[in-house]
């Protein structure tokens, strides 16, 4: 049979839709540095990143029409719901980075799509493929390699265990917005739940002593509005002209941007643990990506 030839996706554009779903990728592993870089706890960090993730994403979105109001209110305690969950996701993110480094915290959350392949068939009456079955035992086996054994106090295990927790949460908040996102649209989605993790927290926030500087408060803006709102605007405007493979492959490679990053920056070098760990679980991020695209998943 002679191959079916793709319709004229890999045009001039497609070169740029490459390089801007690259940037927002670099964007969101940069992300990573503000554990290190902002003295304050991640309560506190994340409320800042959604207050101002929040703000920017409702400029561009503009006001909602009166039809998308109602279609909202018969989303309402699942946005909620995943706006929570956003918010403690992220604050087990920056505690790994935290109590850690920049590349445990980053390489233990890309253990997510594990926790995807088994939420998926659970929530959508979607059959477990043997493919699921490989990448969650990939991301088994380069965790492994990462974590101490019998070292329960070792910064690396307890990092890690952070990190496992940000990715379990994101797993979560992914297959809630696999549904919603079909009805109100990714950016309506990122604001709202920006805005809903920004209010969840904010008593936690009020009640503690630290109060940024105005050069911090310009880096809580720029972790808001450049590495989240930004980013994912860039993210979602290139998958217009781009296929989802190259994006999959794209946003696996968040964590070597941002261990890169980390090194310049920081002076961050990660051991062969992580670095070889690491390798593992991103294969399997990739992996997961590619297939999903591929197979069943791909028109849901």
């Amino acid at each position: 049979m002679k191959a079916t030839a793709y319709p004229p996706l890999a045009s001039k554009y497609t070169g740029s839709a490459i390089v801007q779903v690259h940037i927002a990728v670099v964007l969101f592993g940069l992300a990573g540095l503000f554990g290190k870089l902002l003295p304050f706890h991640p309560v506190e960090i994340v409320f800042g990143r959604a207050l101002f993730a929040a703000a920017s994403l409702f400029l561009v979105l503009g006001m909602a029409s009166h039809g998308a109001r109602r279609r909202l209110r018969y989303d309402f305690l699942s946005i909620l719901l995943a706006g929570v969950l956003l918010a403690f996701h992220w604050v087990c993110f920056f505690r790994a980075i935290q109590i850690s480094t920049v590349a445990i915290g980053l390489v233990t959350f890309a253990s997510f799509p594990a926790f995807v392949t088994i939420l998926e068939p659970l929530a959508f009456r979607e059959k477990l493929r043997a493919i699921d079955l490989a990448v969650t035992a990939l991301v088994i086996v380069g965790l492994a390699i990462i974590i101490p054994k019998a070292q329960p106090a070792n910064p690396v295990t307890r990092g890690a265990l952070w990190g496992i927790a940000s990715g379990g949460l994101f797993a979560v908040l992914s297959v809630i917005n696999r549904s919603l996102i079909r009805r109100q649209g990714a950016i309506r989605i990122a604001a709202i739940e920006n805005l809903v993790a920004a209010i969840v927290l904010f008593p936690l926030v009020s009640i503690r002593s630290a109060r940024p500087t105005a050069t911090q408060w310009a880096e809580l803006a720029v972790l808001g509005i450049v590495c989240t709102a930004i980013a994912h605007a860039l993210f979602i405007g290139s998958m217009s002209r781009l296929r989802a493979q190259a994006a999959s492959v794209a946003a696996a490679l968040e964590p070597v941007y941002g261990i890169i990053i980390a090194l310049i920056v920081l002076g961050e070098i990660p051991g062969w643990r992580t670095a070889l760990g690491g390798a593992v679980v991103i294969s399997a991020a990739i992996l997961s990506g590619l297939t999903r695209v591929n197979g069943r998943r791909a028109g849901a």
